[in-house]
């Protein structure tokens, strides 16, 4: 049997990302093209301007095609943005055959069981994900397959989303030409490539600093509790130094990517100013010299004291505040020994690190995407975790064959350029399809 071959389209506030990999029957997934290009049309995780998005998404699409050497017709698409929601249901039913053993159909019925909440018309459940099975009354069971028992109970986990937001997103996929296999919530395509099993055990919140949104997962004893967006994101970071130094986003932009890099490269300054033996060292320590840059406005040198103290660490202190208020609101607090994973692009900011330490007093790592071989050297790092988890995902489900052969004619009708009549009767019967 070939390789099947999948894609994930992580649509972010500052970024598009598109990752095709081909999943083989056993060993890792071997990721075989990757691009990357600004977002234009999206703000704050939700599309904004569907022109501007779906340009965005289609030249990514294509240089991820080429790379590959294969033409793309469905993906996985991240979804993220303040309108992500979660709940906790419960879902009982009566075992089929009590004598008999607890099957498929039976868990099925269990999970659309735990389904049936009370939702506004304008939202839609995005992910149930059990989170343990009661088998009679004997709990924590994670598989009940197999087990024989006459009442079975699912706990599960909700994750809802706007619908508005899901239909543009989706009407974005639609005028590229690509099916959706599925919407990801990005905050669990993070957790999924960047989180250990022996973590999600114990219990640990991920925090994935994003351009315009910080996603949240808590996980204990193995499985998603409680899942949130914050509408703040590292592109505050970034308004703020252009604020303070009286300077463009592009500029702040670029001071921030090199204080970051200088954060993971320490002493080498130092080193050179020993060598040259000039006594002026303590003084000038502090001030960066940023001229390489060759920013617009001629700004040469800055206090890098002044950045970090200032104006960098103030914003971190606010973002890890409201996390931590985010954890307090979930009542899992005192359940994730584990501590925090932060990654996202906002994790490679400097001193976040220490930041989240100080403020929530729990241990606090960098997560760094895991489980993919292949083109991974420039994507090891953790503002690609949403992405790689899309892929992980996909490889982890297959999509059903009705759903997209329905869709596929969807996407053939649009590609053909039908005016009038034609057009309203291609749309009428569009609008009986799934």
């Amino acid at each position: 049997m070939k390789n099947r071959i999948v894609a994930g389209i992580d649509v972010g506030t500052s970024k598009v990302t598109t990752i095709v990999a081909s999943v083989p029957l056993e060993g890792l997934i071997n990721i075989i093209g990757v691009a990357t290009i600004p977002s234009r049309g999206i703000r704050k995780g939700q599309v904004v301007d569907i022109e501007e998005a779906t340009g965005s998404i289609l030249e990514c699409l294509e240089a991820a095609e080429r790379m590959a050497g294969y033409s793309i017709s469905s993906a996985y698409f991240s979804v993220g943005g303040v309108h992500i929601a979660s709940q906790n249901s419960h879902g009982v039913v009566a075992v089929a055959e009590p004598d008999k053993e607890i099957t498929h159909e039976d868990v099925k019925r269990a999970v659309e069981a735990a389904k049936a909440i009370s939702l506004p018309s304008t939202r839609e459940i995005l992910h149930v994900l059990p989170r343990e099975f009661i088998v009679d009354s004997q709990e924590g069971i994670k598989d009940p397959l197999g087990m024989t028992g006459v009442r079975l109970e699912v706990e599960t986990h909700l994750v809802t989303a706007g619908s508005t937001a899901l239909r543009n997103l989706g009407k974005c996929a639609s005028v590229v030409g690509v099916d959706v296999d599925g919407f990801v919530f990005s905050g669990l395509a993070s957790a999924e490539s960047s989180l250990t099993e022996t973590e999600k055990e114990l219990g640990v919140v991920l925090v994935d600093i994003g351009g315009g949104t910080t996603d949240i997962c808590v996980y204990t004893e193995g499985a998603l509790s409680y899942s949130s967006v914050l509408p703040i994101g590292a592109k505050n970071i970034t308004n703020d130094l252009a604020i303070g130094l009286r300077i463009s986003l592009e500029s702040a932009e670029k001071i921030k990517l090199l204080l970051g890099k200088k954060q993971k490269e320490p002493a080498l300054p130092d080193l050179a100013f020993e060598h040259t033996g000039k006594k002026e060292k303590p003084k000038d320590s502090d001030e960066m010299d940023i001229a390489d840059l060759a920013l617009p406005e001629g700004v040469t040198h800055v206090s890098r004291k002044t950045l970090v103290e200032g104006i960098i660490k103030p914003r971190l202190n606010e973002i890890f505040t409201m996390v931590g208020l985010e954890i307090k609101k979930s009542g899992f607090g005192g359940m994730t020994p584990a501590g925090l994973v932060l990654t996202g692009g906002g994790a490679d900011t400097v001193g976040v690190v220490e930041a989240a330490k100080r403020n929530l007093a729990m241990p606090v790592r960098a997560g760094l995407p895991t489980g993919i071989t292949g083109l991974i050297d420039e994507i090891i790092v953790p503002s690609y975790t949403a992405a790689i988890g899309l892929i992980l995902y996909a490889g982890k489900s297959t999509a059903t064959p009705e759903r997209v052969s329905m869709k596929s004619f969807g996407k053939f009708t649009a590609k053909i350029p039908i005016k009038g009549v034609a057009a309203k009767m291609v749309d009428l019967v569009k609008s009986f399809l799934p």
